[in-house]
């Protein structure tokens, strides 16, 4: 017998990926090498010319879904292991995209849900989480709000003025302690610093001493607060109180007897509640500046 002069072909790989990603020309090659088969001979089981099935294999014809269908019975692939690829890759952008929006809300789902658990369950885990900072951390990592713009794509990029807000003082992220604008009229400070989301004219920033508010805010941050913003509660705050112009920052809650929760979100610290009328002023946060390095 006359030796054989094909060139021979690779060893049959593993089976083709059928997610997203696979290509449909590399997959039908695959699954051809894997039942062992020549060009010559799948060409022949399935109908179509050897040249043409060589052009699939290397990207340069799209197959149709019925000769898939038919390389998927002549090799011995499950059904749709060829086809639902091939119409993945057919699939109008916007669809794509639809799909890709579904799949990261499935997976912040689900890493919600493990966060839950570990915090002791959907009823008091959420609780917990937004006490800790935790929910508002996730929030922020699946959410930017620097994401969400609102424009149409394409449209012109409007650009805001960047306000100068006035660095008056610090702010203690631990127990109230005194506090005072070194005596400036409003809006005059020694130091500014600049933020181009912030838009009310008299908003002002603080830098964070202590370790109350970690691990949300750290010592050194600069946190920019608005008086324009409502106070709900849950909102972190600077809060002025009665006595002695103290002050502080913390997370507030409005409890249900009138009286205000000043909480931190470090689990060292422990909470203080006071009465409404011992409150002079809640400014929300909007800004947080983080030092580099």
């Amino acid at each position: 017998m006359r030796p054989s002069t094909r060139p021979p072909e690779p060893a049959p790989g593993p089976a083709p990926a059928t997610g997203d990603a696979a290509a449909v020309g590399p997959a039908v090659r695959a699954a051809r090498l894997s039942s062992g088969q020549t060009l010559a001979e799948l060409s022949s089981r399935v109908n179509v010319a050897r040249t043409y099935l060589c052009d699939v294999e290397r990207g340069r014809k799209r197959p149709s879904i019925d000769l898939l269908a038919a390389i998927e019975r002549a090799t011995g692939r499950p059904a749709g292991a060829l086809v639902e690829p091939a119409r993945w890759q057919a699939a109008p952008a916007s669809v794509k995209a639809e799909v890709a929006r579904a799949r990261r809300a499935e997976r912040s789902a689900r890493e919600l849900a493990g966060l839950l658990r570990a915090a002791g369950g959907r009823e008091r885990g959420l609780d917990e989480l937004h006490r800790s900072g935790l929910l508002r951390a996730w929030i922020d990592r699946i959410d930017p709000p620097a994401r969400a713009t609102g424009a149409a794509p394409g449209s012109p990029a409007i650009v805001p003025l960047i306000a100068e807000i006035p660095l008056i003082n610090r702010v203690a992220a631990g127990y109230p302690r005194e506090f005072t604008d070194l005596g400036y009229p409003a809006r005059i400070a020694d130091e500014y610093v600049r933020s181009p989301d912030v838009a009310d004219p008299d908003a002002f920033a603080a830098r964070v001493v202590g370790d109350s508010m970690e691990p949300a805010y750290a010592e050194g941050d600069i946190v920019i607060f608005s008086p324009a913003r409502p106070v709900a509660s849950g909102a972190d705050c600077f809060v002025r109180l009665e006595r002695d112009a103290e002050t502080t920052f913390k997370r507030v809650h409005f409890e249900p007897d009138g009286r205000i929760r000043l909480q931190p979100l470090n689990p060292r610290h422990a909470p203080r509640t006071v009465g409404r009328e011992d409150v002079a002023g809640l400014y929300a946060a909007v800004s947080v500046i983080k030092p580099v390095g």
